[in-house]
């Protein structure tokens, strides 16, 4: 196959994505997201919020993880992120999908491709810590906006949500202010939300 040839099976290939969907509903309740949307919103986020995150990024490099991070769902499927059991195999699932799907593209793009979403997946570089900043916030935004429809489904507890954002403040303390504040805690006061961190004290 030329290099064209190679790219453009790629991006055939990776239309798939649409079909991934979420657990997270659309702001207006309507139906679950996909993939695709969740990756351009992060994008968005990612060209606007950078001002908030705690170290300097490079917003390309910023923007171009995040379009890549959720890829290999094309194969390893969307795993809820409170799922224990799914959990379990998710990395081994994920790997095997990032090797397959990069693989498509002409080596050199390979490389750079599978060395971003590697990078998020270590979640070290202001970057790839920026963008899992983004990545836990949007949720939590559409979460709130669709009155908790998804949090309702799946008996979310405040313990599980707050795990999952350890990381969200080394990326930016002021999304994951502004989040719990305006998304997360007003959902635990309605209820949506089981305050499990004050029964086991």
């Amino acid at each position: 196959m030329t290099r064209l040839e190679k790219q453009m099976a790629f991006i055939e290939e990776i239309d798939k994505i649409k079909h991934i969907t979420r657990q997270t509903y659309l702001a207006d309740g309507s139906r679950k997201e996909n993939d695709a949307e969740h990756s351009w919103h992060l994008a968005l986020m990612a060209l606007l919020l950078s001002e908030h995150a705690e170290r300097e990024v490079d917003v390309l490099k910023a923007v171009s993880m995040v379009l890549v991070h959720d890829i290999v769902e094309i194969d390893a499927g969307d795993t809820y992120a409170y799922d224990a059991e799914a959990q379990k195999t998710q990395h081994e699932r994920e790997l095997r999908a990032a090797d397959r799907l990069f693989a498509i593209l002409p080596d050199d793009q390979h490389a750079k491709l599978r060395a971003l979403w590697d990078e998020f997946e270590e979640a070290k570089s202001p970057e790839a810590c920026f963008a899992h900043a983004l990545d836990n916030t949007q949720p939590a935004m559409l979460n709130n906006a669709s009155k908790g429809i998804s949090w309702e489904e799946h008996s979310a507890r405040l313990s599980n949500i707050l795990r999952r954002n350890e990381v969200t403040a080394k990326g930016s303390k002021a999304l994951w202010d502004y989040s719990y504040s305006n998304f997360i805690r007003p959902n635990v006061e309605k209820g949506i939300i089981d305050d499990d961190t004050q029964k086991e004290q």
